[in-house]
């Protein structure tokens, strides 16, 4: 989502850009998103697996310290 966003905020605006081609640009990012997701969700397993931080790490957290998102 937010390599989508970049894009859209990239597009000039005397561009011309259809709901199409926006479209286009989501589908051909979903594919990463979900390799992103899955990678998360194991590596916060394999967190969870020690007590340790499972008892001081909520997923929100976990998230935040995995993705460095410009956006909130």
């Amino acid at each position: 989502m937010q390599e989508l966003i970049e894009k859209l905020n990239n597009v000039k605006p005397t561009e011309f850009c259809s709901i199409e081609t926006i479209k286009g640009w989501a589908k051909s990012m979903l594919e990463k998103e979900k390799e992103m997701m899955c990678d998360f969700a194991d590596e916060f397993s394999r967190e969870c697996i020690d007590f340790h931080h499972a008892q001081t790490m909520s997923p929100d957290r976990f998230f935040e310290l995995t993705f460095n998102t410009k956006e909130r």
